[in-house]
């Protein structure tokens, strides 16, 4: 089971607990009611009033994930938060590569460390910020959206952290391969815009063209079925982002 840790307030929790990590048991999980320097994927931001969101990471050690699949964390973590949200909420997605959507508007974003040793992944950071009461965003986040304003009720921030917290876990407990391609299969499934349909995608430098979702490959790179000329082609992270609403997201 989890063992929980409050900080009334750090910077950001990942680098708190990566900080810790060999000093802490397995199961750990570090949260606050203020994050001032909350990170997402790449560098990104991420907005939370105090006291109305999950901000919080998990400390997960020697999980049973070959270096070359850890793309599976990933997939295990979106997933868990998944199949708590969905309880309150309808069509909730996972936008790759692990940000977790409602229709075209952002509910959570989640940053994973993972720390190699000669043995395979020493142990995994994993860090959540799920929106969950708050109601009014300020930055100049282009899409966010929170349980309260999909549900129209108000949360308690502990149970929602103990249900997802307790979820994770779950899933990362991997298995044998089995389990593991059956994990892969429910990833793509639940993965946002692989319905089929031609949706607009946009390069680094700007440039934008019509694709569909052909696959995710195991190791997280997405493959993309080009529209101009029927050409699968794939991308590591950051290589391309979804356009949603004219917004490169």
């Amino acid at each position: 089971m989890p063992r929980y840790i409050l900080l009334r307030e750090t910077a950001s929790t990942n680098t708190y607990l990566a900080r810790m990590a060999e000093m802490l048991p397995t199961g750990t999980v570090i949260y606050t009611h203020k994050q001032t320097a909350g990170r997402g994927q790449k560098g990104n931001s991420w907005e939370a009033e105090p006291g109305k969101n999950l901000t919080f990471s998990m400390l997960l050690k020697q999980l049973d994930v070959p270096v070359r699949s850890q793309f599976l964390i990933s997939e295990a973590v979106s997933l868990a938060i998944v199949d708590v949200v969905k309880q309150w909420v309808d069509n909730v997605r996972v936008k790759w590569p692990n940000d977790i959507y409602c229709g075209d508007r952002k509910l959570c974003g989640i940053l994973i460390e993972n720390s190699l040793d000669n043995a395979g992944i020493a142990h995994t950071v994993i860090g959540v910020g799920l929106n969950v009461n708050q109601t009014e965003f300020v930055s100049d986040a282009p899409n966010p959206v929170s349980l309260a304003q999909l549900a129209q009720r108000e949360f308690d921030l502990e149970q929602v952290l103990h249900q997802v917290c307790e979820a994770i876990e779950r899933l990362c407990d991997f298995g044998d391969d089995s389990q593991r391609k059956l994990l892969h299969e429910r990833y793509a499934r639940a993965l946002y815009r692989n319905d089929g349909d031609v949706h607009t995608f946009a390069l680094p430098d700007g440039t934008q063209f019509a694709a569909t979702i052909q696959s995710v490959e195991p190791d997280g790179m997405l493959v993309l079925r080009h529209e101009a000329d029927g050409m699968p082609r794939s991308y590591a992270f950051k290589q391309v982002k979804h356009v949603i609403n004219e917004i490169e997201l």
